[in-house]
């Protein structure tokens, strides 16, 4: 036999739903507000009707004290059962619902009463406040109970005092009405109630559902979480709300975008400034991936609208990623400069043991010196003109993929450049991505040729790129530097758009500019100026950092770019 399940015990206390808790809450709230309210209302009430019925008594004395004929009367006849102030008194009485209405004289004696048993006798209360002039109102107890009494001094016609009126009004009916209102106070408390627990009711399933009807314990832990989510992973998070200002970021987005929580609050355009990373948060260019370059950083990023009309937008460095990827289109650059290479020295191999087995001595002699006068007047030609060896590298090794496809690469003869750059790497990024989009744009067209003139004005460096392609429409110079923007296919390792932004940039950066035109002749013309890009002349600043080794690139032949390219 099974052992018997051990019986489950009542659970007493708040319960755990987020719902069940706010509804238990509010109806607590609103019974005490209720009860609060009731209380406050019956506080007040028994003495309202107290006060009402003392007016009503001193009012129907005041009356009863006006008429001439019972002052009269009290002056000339005597306080008995039938006398004229008893039978007026009573008709009084009658007619005003009151309890008793007594007519006394200076001495306290009645003359009138609701008990004819009492006419003659003494007052049982004080009548000197009274019969001294003043008006009297008070709750009180007297020969027939407690009442609510009003006591007025009787005067004569010449107004003299000559006795006094009390009129009470029972403290029973008066106490009657107080019960007779509850009831009807307990219906509108027990209406107020129930409207109440119906709009807690309401307000606790709309919570529900905006809540997905979680406990306050899974929400706190999922507070918890989301913090613990978005400081920790690696890629940037920007909540926008329904205005379009910045709601949270997280640790990465501020890192990668350059701001701090005083951007919290702001529109993107104010906490980042006009460009296209605000124009991206903001909405205002729509897709999916799109990069946004911001400082020295390149960025993807995506944004998903939410329910609430807000947005969230994740942030994805991939500074390093472009940078691989350009190593990687340099290294096939070069890969194919070497196998164009590999092929022209097959070629000359041929043609020289041609001449050898021809036994054409002199003629191999005189080829072989053209060969390697060639190499040697191109590598000369490019350090004369360029005393940095990192540009004249690149410019060698760039002649070589020119001409292997099919284009001319020239260094211009107005070009000038000492070695005395403050920042030679930056300079090779901006002239490599000149020529690289030069290249594309003339690859395939007739008599394809691209020229790079480089210059120093002072400290100043002046940069031209001219091809021989397309050109470039006046109404898209400008769009050709918003990064992201392209007319060609992306390449296997990402997407375009970010080359000409960072040659923006980086000239921006150091007071520069870069801008584009229309070269003599056709084309396009790229022209960037560097300020403050060489130092002063004599010793460079700091110490010297290791020079690079020869380089292979530098035998390339820019000459033979150009008559392969004219081929």
């Amino acid at each position: 036999m099974s052992p018997t399940p051990p019986a489950r015990r009542l659970r007493l206390g708040m319960p755990r739903r987020m719902f069940s808790q706010l509804l238990l809450m509010q109806l607590a709230i609103a019974a005490g507000v209720v009860v609060l309210a009731t209380g406050l209302f019956l506080a007040p009430l028994g003495d309202q009707l107290d006060d009402q019925a003392m007016r009503r008594a001193l009012a129907i004395a005041q009356t009863t004290a006006a008429v001439p004929q019972i002052a009269e009367d009290l002056q000339r006849s005597r306080p008995t059962v039938g006398g004229p102030v008893q039978q007026e008194a009573e008709r009084i009485r009658k007619a005003s619902g009151a309890e008793y209405v007594v007519v006394m004289d200076l001495h306290g004696t009645r003359w009138s009463h609701t008990d004819p048993a009492q006419v003659g006798g003494h007052v049982s209360t004080d009548p000197s406040e009274a019969l001294g002039g003043r008006d009297v109102m008070e709750i009180d107890s007297g020969t027939l109970g407690r009442s609510a009494r009003g006591k007025v001094p009787l005067r004569d016609a010449n107004g003299t005092i000559i006795g006094a009126v009390s009129v009470g009004i029972e403290y029973d009916s008066v106490r009657a009405r107080l019960i007779h209102a509850i009831p009807g106070l307990f219906a509108y408390a027990g209406g107020a109630l129930a409207v109440g627990a119906l709009a807690a009711w309401l307000i606790s399933r709309r919570v529900q559902r905006q809540t997905r009807d979680l406990a306050f314990s899974d929400i706190s832990a999922l507070l918890a979480e989301r913090e613990a989510m978005l400081h920790g992973i690696r890629e940037g998070v920007v909540a926008l709300d329904r205005a379009g200002r910045v709601r949270l970021l997280n640790d990465e987005a501020q890192r990668l975008l350059g701001i701090g929580d005083e951007a919290v609050g702001r529109l993107p355009d104010e906490a980042l400034g006009k460009g296209r990373t605000a124009d991206v948060l903001a909405g205002r260019v729509d897709g999916t991936d799109l990069i946004a370059v911001r400082g020295q950083r390149v960025l993807v990023v995506n944004r998903m609208p939410t329910d609430d009309g807000g947005a969230v937008a994740t942030l994805r460095d991939r500074t390093e990623l472009e940078q691989l990827g350009r190593e990687l289109d340099s290294t096939h650059g070069l890969i194919d400069a070497l196998r164009a290479q590999d092929h022209e020295h097959a070629n000359r191999m041929h043609t020289l043991l041609g001449l050898l087995e021809l036994e054409m001595y002199e003629d191999a002699v005189e080829f072989v010196g053209e060969v390697v006068g060639d190499h040697r007047a191109t590598a000369e030609q490019v350090t004369e003109k360029i005393g940095d060896p990192l540009l004249a590298a690149l410019l060698v090794g760039k002649a070589t993929v020119a001409a292997e496809r099919g284009v001319a690469l020239w260094v211009s003869d107005r070009t000038r450049l000492p070695d005395r750059l403050v920042d030679p790497r930056g300079l090779v990024t901006v002239v490599g991505n000149l020529v690289d989009n030069a290249l594309d744009a003339v690859a395939g067209t007739p008599h394809a040729r691209v020229e790079v003139e480089l210059r120093a004005e002072g400290r100043t460096a002046v940069l031209r790129v001219r091809d021989t392609g397309p050109g470039i429409p006046a109404e898209q110079r400008e769009l050709v530097f918003t990064e992201g923007w392209s007319t060609k296919k992306p390449p296997a390792h990402g997407k375009r758009g970010i080359g000409l932004s960072l040659v923006r940039r980086l000239a921006e950066r150091q007071g520069g500019s870069a801008t584009v035109g229309e070269a003599t002749g056709g084309g396009a013309e790229f022209t960037v100026v560097l300020p403050e890009a060489l130092t002063e002349p004599g010793p460079r600043p700091g110490p010297p950092g290791p020079r690079p080794g020869p380089q292979p690139a530098l035998t390339a032949p820019v000459t033979d770019a150009a008559e392969e390219g004219s081929r």
